[in-house]
């Protein structure tokens, strides 16, 4: 700050923009704050430690009583406010489009009503002028048939032990203490966008990585050596761009789990179902090259919003989830 002037401090906090079809209408849901008396969108500050999209599913399900898995991320908006002991700050909120897979609908107390609306109500009905980036966002991907969208999650193994300090196989090798901390990390970040399949190299250090959302979900890994590092190094990429080809195929919302020499060749297959730059979220692009170049690290999750499956599939945005906690 400017001398004299007062600090200013953040605010993170994270919401979605629930959303269905009903007939041929696009419908939202807004939220209803009785304290404040204002229609806005469903949001919370991050608890310490927690990541973006985490907070945000949490804080949905939190308010509405909904279940909802994150789709596209939408346009992030800043406002100031002031803190709890009035002092101002700055609040940065990012969102995701999402859509509703379950829940019973039960209110908290800081919510008192839910309301599905129209885009054009739903542009009368919010309070705030900030909160009609994301609607217009979410209209314009609907009207280009692209926010119906499904989740391929790439993630790097948790920290492992070392290989000077393992004698074994190393296929067997297992998770260090540090790599166990990021479980729960991981398997927070894999709830948020609704995975409903685990894809995994056999090797010890990628089970345990998914264990916690396998047990979770009660889904069974299905064990793929070509993703191992040994599979990887006995048969080349094809076979990788194969398992890929195959989860693309499905439609359905899936974590993949390998090793780093093996996921620059998963994202490079990725790279190759880039949507045209029109119907990109701006950045996907160079985000994913720059994963297929570089690697991303030990319990990081990236995430790639796919639109459409097999042959037609296209990624219109990605995202990186560090495996650092973001506050």
């Amino acid at each position: 700050p400017a001398s004299g002037e007062p600090s200013m401090c953040t605010i993170n906090a994270a919401g979605t923009v629930p959303w269905r079809v009903n007939g041929d209408a696009l419908e939202v849901a807004l939220v209803h704050r009785p304290r404040y008396d204002d229609w806005s969108w469903s949001k919370g500050k991050l608890e310490p430690g927690e990541r973006w999209p985490v907070a945000a599913f949490r804080e949905t399900q939190e308010e509405t009583g909904l279940q909802v898995r994150l789709g596209m991320p939408l346009p992030p908006t800043t406002y100031r406010v002031l803190d709890r002991d009035g002092v101002p700050a700055t609040k940065w909120v990012r969102y995701w489009a999402a859509q509703v897979t379950g829940g019973d609908g039960s209110l908290t107390h800081e919510i008192d009503e839910v309301a599905w609306l129209d885009a054009t109500s739903a542009d009368t009905r919010l309070d705030y002028s900030h909160d009609r980036e994301q609607l217009r966002a979410l209209l314009r991907a609907y009207q280009r048939g692209l926010l119906d969208t499904w989740p391929l999650l790439v993630v790097r193994h948790a920290l492992a032990t070392p290989r000077s300090a393992w004698k074994g196989d190393d296929r067997r090798r297992p998770l260090s203490p540090a790599g166990h901390v990021q479980v729960p990390l991981i398997t927070d970040t894999l709830a948020a966008y609704g995975v409903e399949a685990l894809t995994t190299s056999p090797s010890t250090r990628c089970v345990q990585t998914l264990a916690g959302y396998a047990k979770r979900s009660g889904l069974d890994p299905h064990m793929r050596n070509a993703i191992s590092e040994e599979g990887f190094a006995k048969r080349g990429a094809k076979r990788v761009y194969r398992v890929v080809d195959e989860v693309l195929a499905t439609g359905v919302p899936t974590a993949v789990c390998s090793h780093g020499p093996v996921l620059p060749t998963i994202l490079e297959a990725l790279v190759g179902r880039l949507a045209p730059v029109d119907e990109l979220i701006p950045g996907a692009d160079t985000s994913l090259a720059e994963a297929a170049d570089l690697g991303i690290e030990k319990g990081e999750v990236f995430i790639a919003h796919v639109c459409g499956v097999g042959d037609a599939a296209r990624i219109i945005a990605v995202e990186r989830i560090t495996s650092k906690a973001e506050v």
